[in-house]
């Protein structure tokens, strides 16, 4: 999802940011929350834009680790298929349901869904708040809420493109041998290239930078 140049701006950006960060911060409940940092960790997330908070966070997902560096480029497909699916990162592609990055990388899929909680997220460039993901309901409904009267857009990283690919029928059409390499990179906050036999979900990309204590498991 980052090159190496962008990786290195973006650590340096968000330690500073971090340092500076008080211990306790305002949680959506309007109490207070201690973090701690950790590893920059990445949210795909889906609701309008304009949103400070909605319902369908069991569709969002979280990618412990940068998918971008453990990608497999577009131009390597077939040695992916040779190799049985599995990439040099370890992960498998799967064709019923696959994701690219801005670049044109092929990356692992998230893990679903993101697990209830309180998250310090930011889109590394005005704001950064707290993510309150409430634990699912009796119909599995999970909702989110972004405090400081934040948006989706104020902490998506525009930059950061992704979008999941799904099959239209059963066959397997729906293949990043299909997709259109010129289509590369993606302007930031674009849209996603479409791919014929595939249905698409363009994903907003939220950094995660640091969690609640009480949540430090996940």
């Amino acid at each position: 999802m980052l090159g190496l140049i962008g990786r290195a701006c973006l650590t340096m950006a968000l330690f500073v940011m971090i340092a500076t960060l008080s211990p306790s911060v305002h949680a959506t409940d309007g109490g207070q929350a201690r973090f701690q940092r950790i590893s920059t960790q990445f949210v795909a997330a889906l609701g309008p834009p304009g949103a400070s908070s909605g319902n369908g966070a069991e569709s969002w997902g979280l990618w412990p680790l940068d998918p971008g560096p453990r990608g497999v480029r577009l131009s390597s497909f077939e040695q992916l298929e040779e190799a049985g699916g599995v990439a040099p990162a370890r992960w498998t592609f799967d064709y019923t349901d696959w994701w690219l990055e801005e670049h044109g990388l092929i990356m692992e899929q998230p893990r679903f869904p993101i697990p209830p909680g309180k998250y310090l997220v930011t889109g590394d460039r005005e704001v950064s708040t707290v993510l309150t993901i409430h634990p699912a309901d009796k119909d599995g409904n999970r909702r989110w809420e972004l405090a400081d009267d934040a948006t989706l857009y104020d902490v998506t990283h525009l930059a950061c493109r992704s979008a999941r690919y799904t099959p239209t029928d059963s066959d397997r059409s729906c293949s990043p041998a299909n997709v259109q390499k010129t289509e590369f990179p993606v302007t930031p906050g674009g849209a996603m290239p479409r791919v014929e036999g595939c249905k698409k979900q363009d994903y907003a990309v939220l950094f995660v930078i640091a969690v609640a204590l009480e949540d430090e498991s996940q």
